[in-house]
């Protein structure tokens, strides 16, 4: 699978699941996710992804509160995000401001980064989902390819 699908097919899942939310439900702080809430963890998500088109300095990143308040809004971001997936490798220079260096790397690590990224919210995302009794998410919600791949393999 090229990974701008797989991107997409993450992104589509975060988009659905947030709009099965009120948005009281997206803005309550939740105990078991340190009283952070669901859209704060997509607003990180959205945030992340948008370096890969504005700059490569995830320390220094814009935090756009409307992200995090506001369901539309961020699934709004999420379709454009989805609509630039699909970009030519090229090599990238990674700023990373906490050890003020810099690194060599490319668009499909990054890519990557972004996508393992996304299924590690999304399984802090599905505790509060738990935890508001919403049991509307897909099995592999927040669940790594490789973990899937590895399930299968041990169920046969």
């Amino acid at each position: 699978m090229e990974l701008h699908v797989e991107g997409e097919k993450r992104l589509k899942q975060l988009s659905e699941s947030i709009t099965k939310l009120s948005s009281y439900e997206y803005n309550q702080k939740i105990e078991f996710l340190s009283n952070a809430t669901i859209g704060q963890h997509t607003r990180h998500i959205i945030e992340l992804f948008l370096q890969l088109f504005s700059g490569y300095d995830y320390d220094n990143r814009k935090r756009e509160i409307r992200l995090q308040k506001n369901i539309g809004y961020a699934v709004k971001t999420i379709e454009i995000i989805i609509s630039k997936l699909r970009k030519e490798n090229k090599e990238l220079m990674v700023m990373c401001c906490q050890h003020e260096t810099v690194i060599k790397s490319n668009f499909e690590r990054e890519l990557l980064f972004n996508i393992e990224h996304c299924i590690h919210h999304q399984a802090i995302i599905k505790i509060g989902f738990l935890h508001l009794n919403k049991m509307e998410l897909n099995d592999d919600y927040g669940v790594a390819k490789s973990t899937i791949a590895n399930s299968n393999k041990c169920v046969r």
